[in-house]
């Protein structure tokens, strides 16, 4: 086992890790820039090193000052967390060039993986359903409209280098494809150093169906169940739950199937998460894409399996074996996550940076968790995502963890800047979503409308 490692992250999947770390018995070795000089995580690990200014560019995303932070500190290994360099082949490779474990996949199979062309073409070998679309990169927009006219509008546009809702963009006329060809195109240049992009069949009524898989280095892969993540804006999820009530027994053993098949396909190493898209009409699933990281989602997951997926991680990466089997695996009771978030929805959602005046976090009770990396006093830079804090509630039901859930944000109390909070609890309190019936387009063309004109 490792003795000491390194998170190159922040906020509250920083503090996460850093607890995980510190029940294994591991120290920890916290970076920050220098905007979070007075961040949690800097506080809860064992050392803290600086490691750049504020703009991410320049301290997150700094491969050679985190590389030099490790090696000063002697850490053994690295945890990404989300976002920034989690998903970043160069800096796995870096990673063992210097003989740091990269906690996570082999940068081989995040650069197969990453790519979102090369994904549906390793996919389609596994046998593996994938969204009818094109085979690979597109040149031009004319041949983007030539791929859409074969498979029918509506189509999406996606970046081969996406992530987190760039480069991508729905397409429902051929009058409007060239110019959201250019811009998504422009759009992933800017985000990922590529702008190459492919075309997608928009699957329609669908739910967004991910399933949560670990791997061990002797090959052994099992999945821990699905997440319903349908409700999204622009391509964003808002609230999380599982397992999803739209799919039964049968086909959840389908998927599960299919996202350990595909993760086989790759010799996949560590904790990662194949996404699918359900066609609610027909109840065929299609691959969308693999997460080669840690998800923000992922404790809906660790409430109904009991299986703390980051503990897992490190002890995947130190190379011990998985001790679970497929059989081993069972979902009890269902849970749901909301993301509060420091952002105006009557303002579009914007950002609402500032200081935090009061704070009370729900607690009491069984199943209840709140993962957050703010206290009062705490100022929320401009540079990074708005996360505030994820609420996660566990219950025996679903009705249980709705209610559980209603109770938690009536009893949130944020003071000093805007957030999402109220908009959470009217849409945790919307019939439909208590009902169930939703799917991907319901938060932005039926929930939305009505909320912003109320």
């Amino acid at each position: 086992m490792f003795q000491k490692i390194l998170i190159a992250n922040r906020g509250e999947i920083a503090v996460r890790i850093i607890r995980a770390a510190r029940e294994l018995g591991i120290a920890t070795v916290a970076v920050y820039s220098e905007a979070d000089k007075d961040a949690l995580h800097t506080v809860l690990a064992d050392e803290a090193i600086c490691v750049g200014p504020a703009r991410a560019t320049d301290s997150y995303l700094n491969m050679n000052a985190i590389l030099s932070a490790a090696l000063v500190t002697g850490a053994q290994a690295i945890h990404p967390g989300f976002g920034f360099l989690s998903e970043n082949a160069k800096f796995a490779t870096m990673c063992e060039e210097m003989k740091i474990k990269f906690i996570g996949p082999s940068a081989k199979v995040m650069h197969q993986m990453g790519d979102k062309i090369n994904a549906r073409a390793t996919m389609r070998k596994a046998g593996v359903p994938v969204i009818p679309g094109s085979d690979g990169a597109l040149a031009s927009p004319q041949e983007a409209k030539a791929v859409a006219d074969q498979i029918g509008y509506p189509v999406m546009l996606k970046a081969a280098a996406g992530g987190g809702g760039k480069g991508i963009r729905k397409v429902r006329s051929p009058l409007d494809l060239e110019e959201a060809f250019l811009s998504a195109s422009q759009e992933a240049q800017s985000a990922f150093g590529d702008g190459a992009m492919y075309i997608e069949k928009v699957i329609y009524p669908a739910r967004h169906i991910e399933v949560q898989i670990l791997g061990d280095h002797n090959g052994h892969i099992i999945h821990l169940g699905e997440r319903d993540c349908s409700l999204q804006r622009h391509n964003q999820k808002v609230l999380e739950e599982s397992p999803s009530i739209a799919i039964g027994p049968s086909l959840r053993k389908k998927i599960g199937d299919a996202a350990v098949r595909a993760a086989q396909s790759v010799g996949y190493e560590n904790a990662g998460t194949i996404e699918f898209l359900l066609d609610v009409e027909s109840g065929q699933f299609y691959f969308m894409e693999m997460n080669t990281r840690i998800q923000v989602e992922h404790p809906v997951t660790e409430f109904v399996t009991g299986i703390d997926i980051v503990k897992e991680q490190i002890t995947i990466a130190a190379g011990l074996p998985l001790e679970y089997q497929q059989a081993d695996i069972t979902i009890c009771g269902h849970a749901i996550e909301c993301r509060i978030n420091a952002e105006n929805p009557k303002l579009d959602f914007a950002p609402s940076p500032g200081k935090i005046d009061e704070l009370y976090l729900p607690g009491g009770g069984l199943g209840l968790r709140v993962d957050s990396a703010v206290y009062p006093g705490y100022t929320i830079p401009p540079y990074y995502d708005s996360m505030i804090a994820k609420i996660i509630v566990h219950g025996e039901n679903r009705f249980d963890a709705l209610m559980k859930m209603q109770r938690a944000l009536y009893e949130l109390e944020i003071g000093g800047l805007a957030t999402n909070t109220e908009f959470q609890m009217d849409l945790i309190s919307n019939k439909q979503v208590i009902a169930g019936d939703y799917d991907t387009s319901f938060l932005m063309e039926i929930f939305l409308p009505e909320y912003t004109n109320d």
